[in-house]
């Protein structure tokens, strides 16, 4: 048996049929949703030609059902559903093969219209209480943006149609349903707007000669801004990526109070232990370790301490005391979450914790972590502004 859902008109063993190739920029779920909802694939075969267990399909694909109630996105979907179930009526037999005369046509457009657009709607929907509004009956949507005097301002015009990939891409999600809906842009759209223009700065720099390696996913990740340092009575700014940590994230999330849930001073002093765990060299290898080939002595075990400097030594001294210090689950979940960079939600499976208490944990671990710096080193956190 065959699929016929490859884009380049040739048909497909059958284990594509999992993973329909309707269109680069459709993602795993979608192309499974559309597998089993327009092509007519059990989940229990999609499941064992991705390796996959059928529950893990079957909420992939309850979670896409619930997201129908959208018109909009219920609309693309019947689109979508329709173009697969034709080039599934013209599948052939195995033993027949042969090439699709019309190869599958995204009714969304391809990846770079889809790009292109969203270089352009996307940052408009980054201005502040900027909305997407789409009406049920016409083939335009616009982005609205409240002035000062109330009045909306059309700040730009884009396709149905690309609203409707960019709601697929989970770029926006719906505010306000109705007969004009409204679609604010959500965190991943921010992400792939950050990587879009990421890669055409790269582009430009690669024009003039000044090319850096290539890490497309790597913008969509940092949250840059400024920040002033003041030390010695002097006050520098300095251009910082916000988003650099978990510990940095939180540091910018606010309270119930307005005030930051975490303070400068406890910033800091979770990125000092880093930045001794980091110069004592006490994070995991990821490839092989000559130490044992190039130095001369014992050469029977990894952890012998007489090839370190002075200054990884001291800084693996100050690691360890500030861990004694904590104890047991406080040195858990900020040994987890400043040295190792793991997300609170990862960090709180990992130590078998209930959901959101390891937030409350790390603050604490925190405010004993910067008592220990005070007291034994006289740590003074620089004031940030």
């Amino acid at each position: 048996m065959t699929s016929a859902f490859a884009g380049t008109g040739r048909l497909l063993p059958d284990h594509s049929c999992a993973t329909p190739h309707l269109a680069d920029w459709l993602s795993e779920p979608t192309r499974q949703y559309l597998a089993h909802t327009a092509a007519g694939h059990s989940l229990r075969q999609i499941a064992r030609l991705t390796g996959e267990a059928p529950s893990t399909i079957c909420r992939r694909i309850r979670r896409i059902e619930d997201r129908r109630d959208d018109p909009l996105f219920d609309e693309a979907l019947r689109l979508l559903g329709a173009e697969v179930a034709q080039l599934h009526q013209t599948q052939t037999p195995a033993e027949e093969p042969t090439t699709m005369t019309a190869p599958f046509r995204s009714p969304q457009g391809d990846e770079g219209t889809i790009a292109r657009e969203a270089r352009r709607i996307l940052r408009r929907l980054c201005e502040t209480d900027a909305v997407l509004a789409v009406a049920q009956d016409l083939d335009k949507a616009v982005v609205l943006r409240p002035g000062p005097d109330g009045e909306q301002t059309r700040t730009a015009v884009v396709d149905r149609s690309i609203a409707q990939a960019f709601l697929i891409k989970d770029w926006i999600s719906c505010l306000k349903a109705g007969r004009i809906a409204r679609y604010a842009i959500t965190a991943a759209g921010k992400a792939a707007l950050r990587r879009l223009l990421d890669e055409d700065r790269r582009r430009r720099q690669a024009a003039l000669g000044f090319a850096e390696a290539a890490t497309p996913f790597q913008a969509q990740h940092a949250i840059w801004g400024t920040t002033r340092v003041a030390e010695g009575g002097k006050s520098r700014k300095l251009r910082v990526n916000l988003a650099e940590s978990p510990l940095a994230v939180l540091g910018r999330r606010k309270g119930p109070d307005g005030h930051p849930f975490l303070s400068p001073a406890l910033v800091q002093a979770g990125e000092k232990l880093r930045e001794d765990f980091e110069r004592a060299q006490m994070g995991p290898r990821v490839g092989q370790n000559w130490d044992r080939f190039l130095t001369g002595g014992d050469r029977g075990g990894f952890l012998n301490d007489s090839g370190l400097a002075e200054g990884p030594r001291a800084a693996r001294a100050r690691v360890s005391e500030a861990l004694d210090d904590l104890g047991p689950g406080l040195a858990d979940v900020v040994l987890r979450v400043c040295c190792f960079l793991e997300g609170l939600e990862s960090a709180e499976k990992r130590l078998g914790w209930s959901a959101r208490s390891g937030k409350i944990v790390l603050k604490i671990g925190l405010q004993r972590l910067l008592a220990h710096y005070e007291q034994t080193h006289g740590f003074v956190p620089a004031l940030r502004e």
